[in-house]
């Protein structure tokens, strides 16, 4: 299974000079809990909610007058676009995080990873196992 099949479509991202708020703004409306900073496409860091908490509430910055940039994520814990989702999984437990950015081989960004969009794929992936062994098992063919 492709890691870019589940990733979010299309791609959300912001740029570094952005304001904090604006950030907010556009994860609020795409109803995400964390965006890619980028500059010339290239991936720079990683602005989750987390980093809202921890780097601007807490702090008390002012999110209309703080860069992205300033409070970001970097550097960023990646994957490649050709490894697995439970190669994510795994990742993503190990770091304690809950967005992984998909990169290309030459670093750009391809995609991004949420927890819940992996869960919910590993668990369409057992429920399809479960109802194979379950046809097995039931199967009533000659000589059962």
């Amino acid at each position: 299974m492709g890691l870019l099949r589940i990733t979010r479509t299309p791609l959300v991202t912001v740029n570094a000079h952005a304001s904090v708020m604006d950030a907010v703004r556009t994860m609020h409306e795409e109803h995400i809990g964390a965006i890619a900073v980028v500059d010339n496409s290239r991936l720079i860091g990683i602005f989750s909610e987390r980093d809202l908490m921890n780097r601007v509430v807490l702090q008390r910055r002012d999110p209309d007058n703080t860069r992205v940039g300033d409070v970001m994520t970097s550097p960023v814990i990646t994957i490649q676009r050709s490894s697995t989702a439970d190669d994510a999984l795994k990742l993503m437990d190990e770091k304690h995080i809950r967005h992984l950015p998909v990169v290309t081989t030459d670093g750009n960004l391809a995609g991004m990873l949420s927890i819940r969009s992996l869960l919910h794929e590993k668990v369409e992936e057992l429920r399809d196992q479960l109802d194979s062994l379950e046809a097995y098992f039931t199967a009533d063919g000659s000589g059962g």
